[in-house]
């Protein structure tokens, strides 16, 4: 007969795997990360993802089923959210721990950027100081929605793919510091090869909005700009 305190950490434990199972993919990492910018839609995470939609789906009711994201429908589309900042947390405690003890992420990071020429970077802190000097244009270059959703105080919405036909409108007199949404995504680094072949200095803030609020900094939104 199986002891009553076995069944009960039986029990637990597997709804505690539930949670690790749902995280044991890179796909719905990456998914988790996207989230924690924004509510989506499945048509357009499956994009930013590069994935099929149904193999985005699965991916999102895997999370679901976890209590990791929330969905609602919205007219004809299915809208997911993060089910809550905890989840966030969850998140980047999961990529802390990788950052920490596998050097195989600083090795595969530093190479990307080595080869990008985008090494150098600007951290939060540095940053806030330099933005309330008015020393620095922030450029917030990830798409609309999430920059309405919630940015860095004083930043300018210029999405990557508009970035080449806008540089005219930055002053050249400034350093520009570009992010979009934290140290793993990729559109920064492109945005800084844009503004530097257009003649401006430029380097890149490693943390999104994300980290920039488990900083304990304000976000901004756009209806708090208006």
């Amino acid at each position: 007969m199986v002891d009553r305190g076995r069944r009960f950490k039986d029990e637990v434990y597997d709804q505690f795997a539930r949670v690790g199972k749902a995280l044991a993919s890179p796909r719905r990492l990456e998914l988790l990360d996207l989230l924690a910018q924004g509510p989506r839609s499945v048509e357009v995470l499956a994009t930013h993802v590069d994935q099929p939609l149904a193999n985005t789906s699965h991916h999102l009711r895997v999370l679901r089923a976890a209590r990791l994201v929330d969905s609602e429908k919205v007219g004809t589309r299915v809208i997911y959210r993060v089910a809550g900042d905890d989840v966030i947390t969850l998140f980047q405690a999961v990529r802390g721990v990788a950052e920490s003890r596998l050097a195989e992420v600083e090795l595969v990071t530093r190479q990307f950027l080595e080869e990008r020429q985008a090494m150098e970077r600007i951290d939060a802190a540095d940053l806030l100081e330099r933005t309330r000097s008015g020393v620095v244009t922030v450029l917030d270059v990830r798409p609309r929605e999430e920059y309405e959703g919630g940015h860095v105080p004083g930043a300018v919405s210029v999405p990557l793919d508009e970035l080449k036909s806008r540089l005219s409108e930055l002053p050249m007199d400034r350093a520009v510091v570009a992010y979009c949404r934290g140290p793993y995504c990729v559109l920064a680094v492109e945005a800084i090869e844009i503004l530097r072949a257009g003649g401006f200095e430029a380097v890149r803030m490693e943390d999104g909005v994300a980290e920039w609020a488990a900083h304990g900094f304000d976000i901004e939104t756009e209806e708090a700009t208006r």
